[in-house]
């Protein structure tokens, strides 16, 4: 890392300049963050586990035909992604009740919404991430109507995805954010993409049969047991052995060394849909 240029740093990630034009290293951190920041610690492994995650999950939307920007893992810590441009939204699904929700319109936690919501968050820390409606977004010119038709239809079809993944290991989907990027072709050509991560980080993840909270919760509440939560949804899902590899604040090198890469391998194969309501056409030289 010393050698590569830093593009980025933000709470949980360093983005990096990537090997090659068009892509970037994002670098999963091991700080541990809550209420925009106020809270801090560092978690160790935590950044090793979300990382595995993330680039578990994000395969496994590409197959549905969820377009992201996961192109592969390098190692424990790190991931080759595409270089997009980041649509400053914070895009939330709910499931049940949970969190900000629950304050804001008196529910109980726990409740189960009728159908599942999707609340807007405009990403600005110094403003606290305030809640958005689709008009700000569309009069802002944070993003077009072409491109929050396309973000909602996204989201709600990983939603349905997440939802029989994460019942398949005994776990309800309480929420999770989403970010998307821009990609521009070589002749002006729009794509979205799904950005950033999908891990305990930015889900709400609940036990099916006890309720215990599997996520970030954990560090919010002061519950204790992050890291052991967060290595129970990498174990359900297969993606570190029987035990976990961290123990007693210590990673186990030697195994977390040892575990697979995961590489996203329709992503380069994939030919995306462009956001744009004509065709790009190939310039014509002029003789």
């Amino acid at each position: 890392m010393a050698n590569r240029r830093m593009i980025h740093e933000g709470k949980a990630k360093i983005i990096y300049e990537g090997p090659e034009p068009g892509t970037l290293v994002q670098y999963f951190k091991d700080d541990a963050t809550a209420f925009n920041g106020e809270k801090k610690d560092v978690i160790a492994g935590k950044g090793v586990l979300n990382n595995r995650i993330s680039s578990h999950i994000m395969t496994k939307l590409e197959a549905i035909g969820i377009p992201t920007h996961f192109l592969k893992s390098l190692n424990m810590r790190e991931q080759l992604v595409r270089e997009v441009e980041i649509i400053p939204i914070e895009v939330v699904v709910r499931n049940i009740a949970a969190g900000s929700i629950c304050k804001r319109l008196g529910l109980k936690e726990g409740t189960i919404l009728p159908q599942p919501v999707i609340e807007y968050y405009y990403k600005k820390d110094e403003l606290n991430d305030p809640m958005i409606s689709e008009h700000h977004i569309v009069t802002f010119g944070w993003a077009d109507i072409f491109e929050l038709e396309e973000m909602v239809a996204m989201s709600f079809r990983i939603n349905d995805y997440l939802n029989g993944m994460f019942a398949g290991i005994g776990l309800k989907l309480v929420d999770f954010k989403l970010e998307f990027g821009r990609l521009w072709g070589e002749y002006g050509e729009l794509y979205l993409l799904l950005a950033d991560e999908i891990s305990p980080d930015n889900c709400r993840l609940w036990d099916v049969n006890t309720n215990e909270k599997m996520d970030k919760d954990r560090f919010r509440q002061d519950l204790g047991g992050m890291i052991e939560a967060y290595q129970q949804v990498a174990e359900r899902l297969g993606l570190v052995p029987k035990g976990g590899i961290i123990e007693g604040g210590n990673i186990n090198e030697q195994v977390a060394a040892g575990l697979g890469e995961i590489e996203n391998e329709l992503a380069r194969e994939r030919r995306l849909r462009s956001l744009n309501k004509v065709k790009p056409q190939k310039p014509t030289s002029k003789g």
